[in-house]
């Protein structure tokens, strides 16, 4: 094992931006982040020691005391939770004699719940960080199983579907640069194209971006370009954190080669020569994999400087996350790569102009990235013979739950919700009840809507939406309760309490759906208020749709808080 010396020993000549990083490599060596190791940091850095802590504080992955030598976080949000994710956490607890989150006497193991770790689609799943070791994602888990085995259950496979973006993904394997080529939708650009080409070629395809907010993706990029200052940056919002969301991490784990494609081509268009990845600290493997492409590609001389022997150089950097679903915010990300709390800015100035360091910036997320050397080597026409006119090109989008093949899917938009979950999913386990269609951000569908094409505009015209393409299944045996505690609970989590109307209407929230099957007198009218207060007055995202759920299960099942048979 390092010491900390040793471990602080190449930041001597960095600053606060490089405090993310820094602490990672201590938390991952020694379990935690103590008080020495924050003063050598604060002199180190240059950072005040009181900032430090801050930051510490903020990530659930980071801890200021000392910790079990293995923590095991089980995910108890609502795929897992009702796959039996409690008790797995009840049987491990009982094997260990311990309660959660308490650490065994030896100081071997703790037990945690913890929020969506991105594997719902091999519920329940659990990630588990060792003293000198990098995290290991793993499922499924299972309540009988001996703690020392868990770290031999990491392999297991995606069911996946599609030849675009999803080309050769089976869950297991990774792609290669001799497999994926020589990046030869960047040379095509480099050569032949330009930058305004690029950015000509993406708006013919009247792409949209595939986080959630479908902003369209070239006016963003033409907005950066012509944007005053340098530098300009590239970030990739790899920050997948949304309840039932896993798509991107399907693409990162196995075709690494084509997001680094779709981040340089980005980086050329809008005249950016550094990029950041920033993954969330709960995807190890994922960041693994993307760092090893990262060496192999520079290795060939495909991202690095003079690329194809131009005058275009770009450096690629990962940051990594440690869980935080606030820092898929835009601005919230910007502010922990530069080494702060993830807290929100206020818009404007929007990131075309006042991004990260304050300079230039697009951010995308990895599955837009991703269609980029496709849209570039084949023209964006190409792009557009999938999907419908407001909806065009592919879509990935993530099943779980009651479905007997849960998994990424490439779809093109226009197929009703009906057709997914028979032709791709295998049907319904039992009588279907609801979807959330999504995500922990989305609105419940019913039965009768399984037929809805599936669209950005078709479902914005019955009031849902895609977001971040997360799809969960329920059936007849779903306690809606249940589901949207575990939501609530998710959310009072993830607030990070900047604005007040997220801060305490999350809590409130939280709280009305605890009591949700003895509920009080004037519960459903507390919860639409809070709800529409903190859509309409919350700082960011998180806040203007942590209501969205339950807002739409009050609408779809009006008897769900009942006094006696009464609604109250």
């Amino acid at each position: 094992m390092e010491s900390l010396a040793e471990i602080l020993a190449p930041y001597q000549d960095r600053r606060r931006d490089a405090l993310l990083p820094l602490l990672w490599d201590i938390q991952t060596a020694f379990g935690h982040i103590g008080p020495d190791a924050v003063h050598q940091i604060s002199h180190t850095l240059r950072v005040p020691e009181a900032d430090i802590y801050g930051v510490i504080t903020f990530y659930s992955l980071f801890s200021a005391n000392p910790t079990a030598e293995t923590v095991i976080r089980v995910c108890t949000d609502p795929i897992c939770g009702m796959a039996g994710a409690g008790e797995v956490v009840d049987g491990l607890c009982h094997q260990l004699h311990i309660r959660h989150d308490e650490t065994t006497p030896d100081g071997k193991y703790a037990v945690s719940p913890t929020t969506c770790l991105g594997l719902c689609d091999h519920a329940p799943a659990a990630l588990i960080s060792q003293h000198g070791h990098r995290e290991l994602a793993v499922a499924p888990v299972i309540p009988e199983t001996d703690v020392s085995t868990l770290s031999g259950l990491a392999s297991y496979q995606s069911n996946v579907s599609g030849e675009i973006l999803l080309k050769g993904v089976d869950g297991k394997h990774v792609e290669s640069l001799a497999e994926y080529g020589s990046y030869r939708a960047l040379h095509y650009a480099i050569t032949t194209l330009g930058p305004e080409g690029v950015i000509g070629e993406v708006e013919k395809t009247a792409l949209i971006g595939r986080g959630g907010a479908a902003f369209p993706t070239a006016t963003k990029w033409k907005m950066t370009r012509q944007a005053m200052g340098q530098p300009k940056y590239v970030v990739c919002n790899a920050d997948e954190s949304e309840v039932g969301t896993f798509k991107d991490r399907v693409l990162m784990e196995g075709r690494p080669h084509l997001i680094l494609e779709g981040v340089a081509l980005c980086a050329y268009a809008i005249g950016a020569t550094k990029a950041y990845i920033f993954i969330r600290g709960e995807y190890p493997k994922a960041t693994q994999r993307l760092q090893l492409a990262i060496d192999e590609a520079t290795q060939m001389g495909l991202l690095g400087a003079n690329i194809f022997g131009s005058d275009f150089s770009l450096e690629i950097e990962i940051r990594r996350g440690a869980g935080a679903y606030m820092c898929g915010e835009e601005t919230a990300l910007f502010e922990a790569i530069e080494g702060n709390r993830g807290f929100p800015r206020i818009k404007p100035p929007y990131p075309t102009t006042h991004g990260l360091f304050q300079k230039p910036t697009v951010v995308n997320n990895v599955e837009t990235l991703s269609t980029i050397p496709g849209i570039v080597e084949h023209g964006g026409e190409w792009f557009k013979q999938w999907g419908t006119e407001k909806s065009t090109g592919t879509k990935l989008v993530s099943i779980s739950g009651h479905v007997h093949r849960p998994g990424v899917y490439e779809i093109s938009p226009g197929m009703s919700l009906r057709q997914l979950l028979e032709a791709f999913c295998g049907g319904v386990m039992g009588n279907l009840q609801t979807v959330l269609m999504g995500g922990a951000a989305g609105t419940f569908l019913t039965p009768d809507q399984l037929d809805v094409p599936l669209t950005f505009e078709d479902l914005r015209a019955i009031r849902s939406t895609f977001g971040s393409g997360a799809i969960m299944v329920f059936n007849e045996t779903a306690n809606i309760g249940d589901i949207l505690r575990r939501l609530g609970r998710f959310f009072k989590h993830e607030s990070c309490g900047k604005c007040f109307p997220c801060q305490l209407g999350t809590q409130r929230q939280m709280e009305i759906l605890e009591r949700a099957d003895a509920p009080l007198m004037g519960d459903r009218e507390r919860l639409r208020d809070i709800g529409l207060t903190m859509t309409e007055a919350s700082l960011c995202g998180l806040g203007q749709t942590a209501a969205s759920a339950v807002l739409s299960a009050l609408e779809k099942w009006p008897d769900l808080l009942t006094v006696k048979g009464q609604p109250v």
